[in-house]
């Protein structure tokens, strides 16, 4: 028997199968379209991503020579904060998907911000006012789609966030699907209160939400239901959100143990236990996991909006290179930078800084610099901005990390992951299974069948691919550090 990873991302929908031994047996991958009305808004389509999901799963199970009978148990990841709200009678979404990139809502925050500043819903969700959230976007969509609140209000208009869709639609849709997310995914809400892990009827008071749209909060490692269509009958036990995810796949369950995500956006999560720390440094907190009956654990988490992206971006729109890849090979084409700093918050900045009206800036350019700088410069801002974080994630929880877990797209870049040791001064440890978000939400689904017994069947599965150790001088560091805060600044204070 095996078990089955939904991985539904940002810019794809996978399947994927693991082994006992966490390994993969077999994927599924299919795209779907990036939706841009205009400057600063993110749209997916739902129903061509539940298609995709359905395609992949086939794909998937086709490849290995398998049916659903040989799945034990199914869990879903998904990008979190993106925001989507259907029909339970028809199972039609009323609007496109908001994606957790999108920036409408950015005119309210302001609105919002005047009773309590941008922290007035801080102490309960451990999360400032954003864009980023879900809460403002759904609030978005009941004011701006025709007829929806009044639908809301009469119970028909489902909310959720990309987990919650896809659970609704696996487990029959209008025929009887469940509607339920996980704490992790809540918590991403912005109308979860951290203690009670249940929504808050003082926020949603606020923002004019029915309660009665809102899914039902669950464990993120549980028997929920059971699969109809493509997977009939395979129980689905385990939801996460994709940064929680790659925290279980990285098997960081002790406090202070921290994974870094490279993909779309960087994301590192340190584990803080059963205790939920505010943060003084500009992160948010988080739900880690809940893992059946036991405990709810916290997370410190740093977000950083652009880092796979603007590799896309220079590919996409400056045709720098004609692949992703290539941006490694065109970088090495020169020793160093060459001056120039690229700050890419063009949909302002994360952590720590939380600045909605920064904007994009490349600084220090002279005659001298050309593409191969332009296209280092873009790799280096990546890692700048993952030690920001984790700068900030010491000083929070008072704990001096020794070595960072990286997954994700971006770890098989040679060139980045020597700079990220290089700019942190300490080790970077890649595991030898790279897709730890797909293999989080496995686990929390196996660990629900029995499949493996407890956190220490895997561990055992936990090995070292690659080890990077820093080679930079600490004058180098502290002078490229110095420059990298200056050019942080230029971004500042550009959208009126």
């Amino acid at each position: 028997m095996y078990i089955g990873s939904i991985d539904q991302g940002t810019t794809s929908s996978r399947f994927i199968i693991f082994n006992k031994g966490g390994e993969i047996i077999s994927m599924g991958q299919k795209e779907h379209e990036q939706i841009y009305p205009q400057a600063g808004w993110v749209e997916h389509n739902a129903e061509e991503i539940w298609q995709n999901v359905q395609e992949v799963i086939g794909l998937a199970l086709g490849k290995a020579g398998l049916s659903a009978r040989d799945i034990a148990a199914v869990g879903i990841t998904n990008q979190r904060e993106t925001t989507v709200v259907w029909n339970k009678k028809t199972g039609k979404p009323y609007h496109n998907a908001l994606v957790w990139q999108d920036t409408r809502v950015g005119s309210e925050l302001a609105e919002l911000a005047q009773v309590g500043g941008m922290d007035r819903f801080r102490a309960k969700t451990g999360l400032p006012l954003a864009t980023y959230f879900s809460g403002l976007k759904l609030r978005w969509l009941l004011n701006h789609v025709p007829g929806l609140r009044e639908d809301a209000l009469n119970g028909e208009a489902l909310f959720g966030t990309m987990d919650t869709y896809i659970s609704w639609q696996l487990t029959g849709g209008t025929e009887g699907g469940i509607h339920i997310t996980d704490v992790t995914n809540a918590s991403r809400t912005q109308l979860m209160d951290l203690a009670t892990c249940a929504w808050d009827d003082e926020i949603l008071q606020v923002l004019s939400i029915p309660k009665a749209m809102l899914p039902e909060i669950k464990a993120s490692s549980q028997v929920y239901g059971n699969s109809k269509g493509v997977l009939e009958g395979v129980p689905l036990a385990g939801i996460l959100g994709d940064q929680q995810a790659a925290l279980v796949g990285q098997t960081c369950f002790d406090p202070g143990q921290g994974k870094n995500t490279y993909g779309t956006g960087c994301f590192l999560l340190m584990n803080t236990g059963k205790q939920a720390i505010p943060s003084q440094f500009g992160l948010l907190t988080t739900v880690a996991y809940q893992l059946g009956n036991e405990p709810v654990h916290y997370a410190l988490e740093g977000s950083v909006a652009i880092a796979g992206s603007l590799v896309q971006w220079l590919r996409d729109n400056l045709g720098l290179i004609q692949n992703s890849p290539d941006i490694e090979n065109l970088a090495k084409e020169v020793e160093d930078n060459g001056g120039c700093y690229f700050v890419p918050a063009f949909s302002g900045l994360y952590a720590p800084y939380w600045k909605q009206d920064a904007r994009g800036v490349l600084v220090g350019l002279t005659s001298y610099v050309n593409k191969s700088h332009i296209a280092r410069a873009a790799l280096e801002a990546t890692a700048f901005q993952t030690w920001e974080v984790l700068e900030a994630m010491e000083k929070d929880a008072g704990i001096s990390i020794s070595s960072l877990r990286v997954d994700g797209g971006m770890v098989v870049n040679e060139l980045l992951m020597q700079f990220q040791s290089d700019i942190l001064g300490q080790e970077v440890i890649c595991p030898k299974i790279i897709e730890t978000t797909a293999l989080g939400a496995a686990y929390a689904a196996g660990l629900a069948v029995g499949y493996w017994e407890n956190l220490e069947d895997l561990k055992k599965n936990w090995a070292i691919q690659h080890r990077w150790n820093s080679q930079m001088d600490d004058s180098k560091r502290s002078h490229m550090k110095k420059q990298w805060k200056k050019a942080v600044s230029k971004s500042f204070n550009w959208e009126d």
